[in-house]
């Protein structure tokens, strides 16, 4: 088993970050629907960002998926809502 630093982790996801989200287009945005919450196990319904390449992604509370998370959107502008929370 390999061990790494944690400046080593950190390139490793930052790259892989990059490769997977870097260039993509939003093609929607939407609120995941109670039945979609209900499939998955969670309690909480989170934002749904949609690509034009035919990916998505949604903020996770874990690592493990135990249930939705909330977006944080910044630079922080006091006239603005920052935060896509969750829906119960």
């Amino acid at each position: 088993m390999t061990e790494y630093t944690y400046k080593e982790l950190e390139s490793l996801w930052n790259k892989k970050a990059d490769e997977v989200l870097t260039g993509k287009t939003i093609k929607g945005v939407r609120y995941m629907t109670r039945e979609e919450a209900d499939k998955w196990g969670w309690s909480k319904c989170p934002v749904c960002i949609f690509f034009t390449d035919g990916t998505w992604m949604l903020p996770q509370a874990d690592d493990e998926g135990n249930d939705g998370g909330a977006l944080l959107i910044e630079p922080l502008d006091e006239t603005k809502e920052n935060i896509l929370p969750t829906l119960f």
